[in-house]
């Protein structure tokens, strides 16, 4: 009997050390990186001051359960976060679990200079309620999950008829471990050439720079036709279809020829 009861005790401190050694999804922390990056616009700069950023954990209704992840002011000029060039918009431990939401809290004075002139922005509720983004996403446990923010200005910023230039948001949430780049270089310089490729119903665009390369940010997996515009009508239009993405991978057109 005596022997029973000793083997009971030894089973049940072995369960108890097999259910201390399994950790929940939902337990321990992670980490979340976030970076901010744009397609061209017609504008000279369009400058916007993010006053902190926040994202909600799911489960909880809509004005709790926001975590900040930055609360340092910054300002960024959105027209030099092109053609690879990005910014780290927020940095932070996140305990691990399901988020829903991200929210960008602008504070005042924003503003756009174009062809030479300073306009004012106004961000509708960007300075209360803040730019709320819809973008589920899962913290792991000792894992940083890193996500890119495509803001595409030249569907973002509206000039009323009045003269009035207000942003309503058009941003794509990009999470990296999934997604890549197109790369290349466009010559001649003298064509003028605009880059860009369908993603769905968005469209990534970008410039070649002063030597003729070129990124595409921020590709989910598949195959995309990526379609070479030059403004110079001395040359013609080039597109390359069935160009492979693949998550985390640079896709190298090599030298285009136009």
């Amino acid at each position: 009997m005596k022997i029973f009861i000793y083997l009971i005790a030894i089973f049940s401190v072995f369960l108890i050390s097999c259910s201390d050694d399994t950790t929940s999804p939902s337990s321990g922390n992670g980490s979340i990186k976030m970076y901010l990056v744009d397609s061209p616009a017609s504008f000279d700069s369009v400058i916007i001051f993010v006053e902190r950023v926040e994202v909600h954990r799911s489960g909880n209704d809509s004005t709790s359960g926001w975590f900040v992840i930055n609360n340092t002011l910054r300002s960024f000029d959105l027209l030099q976060l092109v053609n690879g060039a990005s910014a780290v918009l927020g940095d932070s431990v996140l305990a691990a679990g399901t988020y829903s939401q991200i929210r960008l809290i602008l504070a005042e004075g924003n503003y756009v200079i174009d062809n030479g002139v300073k306009h004012d922005l106004t961000v509708p509720s960007g300075t209360q309620t803040g730019i709320k983004l819809n973008h589920s996403f899962t913290i792991l446990p000792n894992t940083l999950y890193e996500l890119l923010l495509d803001f595409n200005v030249d569907k973002s910023i509206h000039i009323t008829g009045n003269n009035k230039y207000m942003l309503k948001p058009v941003i794509r949430c990009v999470p990296i471990v999934t997604s890549g780049i197109i790369a290349g270089q466009v010559l001649p310089l003298d064509a003028q050439a605009k880059v860009f490729t369908a993603v769905g119903t968005d469209t990534v665009t970008t410039y070649p720079d002063t030597l003729g390369f070129f990124k595409l940010m921020g590709l989910p997996q598949g195959l995309y036709s990526v379609e070479i515009n030059p403004l110079n009508p001395a040359y013609s239009d080039t597109a390359i279809n069935n160009v492979q993405v693949s998550p985390n991978q640079v896709t190298d057109l090599g030298l285009i020829q136009l």
